[in-house]
């Protein structure tokens, strides 16, 4: 077998194939319906969409959006947003998927973005790319019969639900106006949006959508909806998932976490993504009402630039440490960096931490600790003293979260 192409798709009829391939080889969606094959040109940025040929046919495709993601010290840099990564399964383990993540990660260096990331199917495929886990997300519980705030939680601000008709409108407004300066944060493009709004639109039953904040001067949102509705009216309980708790500022989280909570005629919410770090047990005065239920993986982050990633996060501390990067397959990454709080710059002496970029990817977020890589022989050690000089240098006050998927 030999891949004769790989390419830009830019033909509706090409972006439709690429999405049937995607969902083929993901196995759980059914083939693009009519409503989406007639959107499908504003479900993918212009010019980012990949396939991979062999003999003439599409057997595989990825794509990514363009946008920025933030950096410990509130920093952005440019991000490639990579998703929709499938190969069809007659044609897995022939080196498919890697001449097209190899050429995609090329094209995104092209472009001038300084780090990808995915939110990956599999746990096992991409760390060989290059890609690590940079950022966690929990799923938490909250029994509402138990959940009485502490007296001394403030009250938030106003909140108010919003009509289905000026929901897509508002929500990008609110996110751009108020993006948080926490690591991790990515921008939200159009197109994601717009996967939001056919998911949305096509899922059964009811669904809401609340925002904090005076019309027009919004600081925060919440989706949710209610599941198991067939026996609502007699279960002992009743379930609302919180889809989307977009609260960047103390006075919206307060203001829309009472919200959901004073819901009438609901037993229990469940909050599919929350950062590792919420303080919601902390607010109750029975903690055990919240239950952390799962944590899962959630950023697996890409260093395209290393020199330019790393010189423009913040650190803390006084030290400096040598890091020797080795990435195989962006040859400008292979280099040795000096850290420290006040640059980062080439260095010529042997380095005291070596690393493959995946392990840069884990790391640069604050999301994990040197220390921990070097157990896990992500590191080669070669001045045990650096370790904890590199972990006070990447330490961050808040855990690093993006809060959604895409």
């Amino acid at each position: 077998m030999s891949i004769h192409d790989i390419r830009v798709l830019d033909s509706d009829d090409e972006l439709i194939q690429a999405g049937n391939v995607f969902r083929t080889a993901m196995i759980g969606f059914a083939p693009l319906d009519t409503a989406q094959r007639d959107l499908i040109g504003k479900l993918a940025e212009p010019g980012r969409t990949l396939g991979a040929f062999v003999d003439g046919s599409l057997v595989a495709t990825a794509d990514s959006a363009a946008g920025t993601l933030t950096l410990p010290g509130g920093a952005r840099v440019g991000h490639a947003a990579v998703t929709h990564v499938g190969v069809l399964p007659s044609h897995t383990r022939r080196g498919v998927a890697t001449a097209l993540l190899g050429h995609q990660l090329r094209d995104i260096a092209a472009r001038g973005e300084v780090v990808a990331s995915l939110r990956a199917s599999e746990a096992t495929i991409y760390e060989r790319f290059g890609y690590a886990v940079a950022s966690s997300s929990g799923t938490v519980e909250l029994l509402t019969q138990r959940a009485a705030l502490r007296p001394g939680v403030g009250a938030g601000g106003p909140v108010r639900l919003l009509d289905a008709a000026e929901v897509w409108d508002i929500l990008p407004r609110i996110y751009t106006a108020n993006r948080p300066p926490r690591p991790g944060t990515i921008d939200r493009p159009a197109v994601w949006w717009q996967g939001q709004r056919l998911r949305a639109e096509a899922a059964p039953g009811a669904r809401y959508v609340a925002v904090h904040g005076a019309p027009g001067a919004e600081t925060g949102f919440v989706r949710y909806h209610p599941v198991g509705t067939d026996a609502w009216f007699v279960s002992g309980e009743r379930t609302v998932v919180v889809d989307d708790l977009f609260a960047p500022t103390e006075e919206a989280y307060l203001g829309l976490l009472r919200f959901v909570l004073d819901l009438d005629l609901v037993d229990k919410l469940v909050f599919g993504m929350l950062a590792l770090d919420d303080p919601l047990p902390w607010l109750l005065r029975d903690r055990r009402a919240a239950r952390l239920t799962g944590t899962r993986d959630e950023t697996w982050l890409r260093v395209v630039d290393v020199a330019a990633a790393l010189g423009s996060r913040a650190y803390t501390g006084t030290g400096t440490v040598t890091i020797g990067v080795t990435d195989p397959l962006l040859e400008a990454n292979s280099r040795t960096l000096a850290v420290s709080a006040a640059r980062v710059e080439s260095s010529t002496t042997t380095a005291q931490l070596e690393v493959d970029i995946s392990a840069v990817g884990a790391v640069l977020l604050g999301g994990t600790s040197w220390h921990d890589l070097a157990l896990a022989g992500l590191v080669r050690v070669n001045d045990t003293a650096a370790l904890a000089v590199a972990d006070e240098l990447f330490r961050v006050a808040e855990a690093p979260f993006s809060g959604i998927y895409f």
